[in-house]
């Protein structure tokens, strides 16, 4: 395994604040906001090269000219898979020195996400970064900070608000969002998201809490794996596509699936600029190291309106979306006569770039941005939270805090390992 000198974090740090210095911009935007030469397309490079990395390879618009993975293996099949040269990084620092790259699409396990995403901000990078956005919400608000700071253009890679079948909903978000939108349900509104109404938690994403240690694989910089993440010795069933199984790098199927699932669901209430005041749990005593199942959770908003995560389908009836006048069901059913004529007559949502490369070239934001992004993310985290302390969380959503809760709260901003932090 390779070890990193301080020497050569000395050089890379200095090398950053050179490249801060001299404020170099990317080919994109020297000729004024959303130029880019006809002949020109867009670079990408990738941080991450497991399934989710080389699943992305292609992407409309984009050249793929640099990938970086702290895996041997995982870096040799990816390139095998692009069909032009390009260049290989072990230390994603050294990626985001490269002035001809725009976007960085990082693809790592989520205990980097946050972290890489603000040095590719600081680089003058635009960002697509793979789900659950960020691994606390600490690192979310810093993400949203240096987003914003830097001017870059941001996509979380889930597209259910604007794009595909929506789960066992049989259809686009679109007409559920004119449903709502038109008042015919009531208000407020409660969202069922279970296995009667579509969905799957994935609860096999459970960790195994008696690892012994084992010799690391020679192609693996284990150590640089875990990078910010406290160190623990190395299990195979820590890494690569077992990792979401404990606390410090991913959150279970709820780290998995959550922003998929929820994401749609702030955007269909209306609430991508806030949060709940309460969430409720009923799970299991977690275990310190490795994540196990939950039964419900229950989220609050202000204004009465629920998200319920029911983990044991215990509702068998439930709707997936029920107001004091109406309910919509799996597949799209409802109790609302000629409901489906009625949509017919809505005025469509308000139109959104859900193409990155549009974003990127035109400096408009994306449909799925840090902003919003990352409030659905806090929406998982907050689940994570309540499920990881076990019992009932209250926050202020414009504080992003917990109410007289410290351990919580101390939670929100988790220690890094050093060298590493989001400052």
């Amino acid at each position: 395994m390779e070890q990193k000198s301080p020497n050569r974090r000395t050089f890379l740090k200095a090398s950053a604040a050179t490249v801060a210095g001299m404020m170099i911009i990317p080919r994109h935007v020297l000729g004024g906001p959303g130029y880019v030469a006809p002949s020109d397309q867009l670079t990408k490079a990738i941080i991450g090269t497991g399934g989710m990395g080389r699943g992305h390879i292609s992407y409309e618009g984009t050249k793929v000219v640099a990938i970086c993975d702290v895996d041997k293996k995982h870096l040799e099949l990816a390139k095998s898979m692009i069909p032009n040269s390009v260049e290989m990084f072990h230390d994603y620092r050294e990626l985001l020195l490269r002035p001809e790259i725009d976007i960085v699409h990082i693809a790592t396990p989520p205990h980097w996400h946050g972290l890489m995403a603000i040095e590719a901000a600081r680089a003058g990078k635009d960002i697509w970064c793979e789900k659950p956005m960020t691994r606390t919400i600490g690192e979310g608000q810093r993400v949203v900070e240096e987003v914003n700071k830097h001017g870059r253009m941001f996509r979380l890679n889930t597209w259910f608000r604007f794009k595909d079948n929506f789960y066992g909903l049989e259809t686009e978000v679109k007409p559920l969002k004119k449903v709502i939108d038109s008042g015919i349900l009531g208000w407020p509104l409660k969202v069922t998201v279970s296995g009667n109404t579509g969905f799957d938690w994935k609860f096999y994403w459970r960790g195994e809490n008696n690892l012994s240690p084992q010799p690391v694989p020679e192609e693996l910089d284990y150590d640089f794996w875990l990078g910010p993440a406290p160190y623990r010795p190395y299990n195979v069933e820590r890494v690569h596509s077992k990792f979401r199984g404990y606390w410090d790098y991913d959150g279970g199927g709820l780290g998995d699936m959550g922003q998929h699932y929820l994401d749609p669901v702030q955007y269909l209430l209306g609430k991508d600029n806030t949060s709940p005041i309460r969430i409720e749990v009923d799970a299991p005593q977690q275990h310190e190291d490795a994540v196990g199942s939950w039964r419900r959770i229950e989220y609050t908003y202000a204004d009465g309106c629920q998200i319920i995560l029911d983990g044991e389908n215990r509702d068998k009836d439930a709707a997936y979306i029920e107001g004091p006048h109406g309910k919509i069901f799996k597949g799209f059913e409802s109790d609302i006569p000629n409901l489906k004529q009625f949509i017919e007559t809505l005025p469509d949502p308000e139109s959104r770039i859900t193409t990155f490369t549009e974003s990127v070239r035109t400096r408009q934001k994306f449909a799925l941005n840090e902003m919003n992004g990352h409030r659905s993310c806090t929406l998982v985290n907050l689940g994570i939270l309540a499920v990881r302390l076990g019992r009932t969380l209250n926050f202020d959503p414009d504080k992003q805090e917990f109410i007289n809760d410290e351990a919580a709260n101390r939670l929100i901003h988790q220690p890094m390992r050093a060298p590493w932090t989001t400052i």
